[in-house]
């Protein structure tokens, strides 16, 4: 009987038979620890009747533990050299498939409604994917792997040591946990990082108001920085500030990281009309 597919042998055997090594740019580090495996996708809900996206499958550990729940699993993978690997990982699921594509161009619409995420993600690329996934409006519940300190962003709140756009935009579809750490041991190669599971619950119905995203961007994007500073250099006109900040009942000093939400909403309302 063949080891585990998340086991650091069967990995290491895998990775050397379709001559394979793992590729920092694209944030490769295979999962190697079978407790976290089963972890996540215990935590993520996966159920037979669940419909499951997960991004870059690697080698397909987690991919092949989320179907063996028996859902439909749905992967995106960027790296076209995995295509023969994954085809042997997966075999015996015929539930799982593998979309050869670059998930932050893809088109998140196909997929059905309250669908969840269930992925090891890409972390140079996790803020960005994670955004899409929120606005994409498909998913229930998000579940996954990330760096400590953007997971630890996801809770923060205004005011808050780490707050930024990240956990502004989570807090505009839901709400976001930080479930557990995983040790830089379980994965190959060793990461430089600590990783941790996280957890974003998404509001039935969330919607944020027009421009709201825009604005957030706008207000975050230069931590320090006024608020009036910060609209200036996203191209708002001094009119249109000023408007806005008397809208919203706030000084211009401001700073972007301290305004609560309701009060970026105001500002959107004003700079963005319906």
């Amino acid at each position: 009987m063949s080891a585990p597919l998340y086991s650091p042998a069967r990995v290491k055997e895998l990775l050397e038979k379709y001559g394979l090594r793992a590729t920092k740019s694209l944030g490769q580090n295979f999962l190697i620890d079978g407790n976290a495996l089963r972890f996540m996708v215990e935590a993520s809900g996966t159920t037979a009747y669940s419909d499951v996206l997960e991004v870059g499958p690697g080698l397909g550990v987690l991919t092949h533990g989320l179907a063996e729940t028996g859902a439909r699993v749905t992967a995106l993978e960027k790296d076209t050299r995995l295509e023969a690997v994954l085809t042997e990982t997966l075999a015996d699921v015929p539930n799982a498939k593998v979309i050869f594509t670059d998930a932050l161009e893809w088109d998140y619409s196909q997929l059905p409604n309250n669908s969840i995420l269930c992925a090891n993600l890409p972390y140079y690329i996790s803020t960005a994917l994670i955004t899409k996934f929120l606005e994409s409006q498909k998913f229930s519940q998000l579940t996954f792997l990330v760096q400590r300190e953007v997971a630890e962003r996801l809770e923060a709140a205004p005011g808050q040591d780490g707050y930024g756009f990240l956990g502004a935009v989570v807090s505009l579809y839901g709400s976001a946990k930080r479930l557990r750490d995983v040790s830089k041991n379980s994965f190959y190669p060793i990461p430089d990082v600590v990783s941790s599971i996280a957890q974003i619950s998404v509001r039935s119905g969330a919607k944020p108001a027009k421009g709201m995203i825009q604005v957030l961007e706008a207000a975050l994007h230069h931590r320090r920085k006024t608020i009036r500073n910060n609209l200036r250099l996203a191209k708002y006109s001094d009119e249109q500030i000023e408007a806005a900040l008397l809208h919203a009942k706030l000084e211009p000093a401001a700073r972007g990281e301290d305004i609560p939400l309701e009060q970026i909403a105001l500002l959107a309302a004003t700079l963005h009309p319906a």
